[in-house]
């Protein structure tokens, strides 16, 4: 079953190619070749590889220790020395993505959702201005658990005050969901999905579900709800006998999935706050 139930529990400008440098053997590092034309240390000859700034033979080249020999190396006249910035990504995860599995957890059974994270699935009206790097893809925490039969926003970060708001601060963060159910709700239903058992409502947080749109053969909801609970949603269904055809996370915090294509991602904005 693609959303399996289980009683909930409280858990607290444009893109630049990334092509590397031919082999060159015999050459030298590209972070001395960009220290000789820059008059910089190492450290700050390999800030500007990483940020981006450097090509070879007309081709980013994001690594330091590549090997260069004949070829041509030129430095962006606009580069900065400014550290690389921690950023947040927001990927609109497909269903059967595992949210918080790494990449090296890869597997026949197991298809991390942050191997999506590719330079080629960045959303193309992206508004954050960032240039991609290789950078922003190295080190990155997932923070909020989706299920895998699911879809919708889940979240990657570097910056750790964000990984900190999206942990610490979880039981206070809302979801929404938006999740398809075969049939009709009646009344009753949706009362009793608003209305966990008493026997239950120390475990159970607080739910607001509401019918969103009915169509021939199925109902949409919306689910909302503080804090992370893997399968509560599929456990609230079950019992009132509601059958779930499709799940999706639209929102967490204050931070939407909004128009981000399914299978892409984009950066977090400046002023987006969880």
């Amino acid at each position: 079953m693609p959303f399996m139930s289980k009683p909930p529990l409280q858990r607290h400008p444009p893109k630049a190619p990334v092509t590397p440098a031919s082999p060159a053997p015999d050459g030298e590092r590209l972070s001395k070749r960009v220290m000789q034309l820059k008059a910089c240390s190492r450290r700050e000859a390999e800030q500007y590889i990483e940020g981006g700034w450097v090509r070879v033979n007309g081709q980013v080249v994001e690594v330091p220790m590549a090997r260069v020999a004949e070829h041509t190396v030129q430095v962006d006249p606009q580069a900065s020395l400014m550290a690389l910035t921690d950023v947040t990504l927001l990927l609109h995860k497909p269903p059967g993505f595992d949210a918080m599995a790494a990449p090296g957890q890869a597997n026949q059974r197991v298809k991390p959702a942050q191997q999506l994270l590719q330079v080629a699935n960045h959303a193309a009206d992206d508004e954050s201005g960032l240039r991609v790097l290789q950078h922003h893809f190295a080190k990155l925490s997932a923070c909020v658990p989706l299920e895998t039969g699911a879809s919708g926003l889940v979240v990657f970060t570097q910056d750790w005050r964000v990984l900190r708001k999206l942990t610490e601060d979880a039981a206070f963060l809302e979801r929404e969901l938006l999740v398809e159910v075969q049939g009709t709700v009646t009344p009753e239903m949706l009362h009793r999905l608003n209305t966990p058992p008493a026997s239950d409502r120390q475990t159970v947080p607080e739910v607001k579900v509401s019918i969103n749109s009915t169509g021939d053969n199925s109902t949409r909801l919306r689910f909302a709800f503080k804090g992370a609970h893997p399968g509560l949603i599929a456990w609230l269904c079950e019992r009132v006998g509601l059958h779930i055809s499709s799940m999706k996370r639209l929102r967490v915090g204050r931070v939407g999935l909004a128009h981000l294509p399914v299978g892409q991602w984009r950066y977090l904005l400046p002023h987006e706050r969880f």
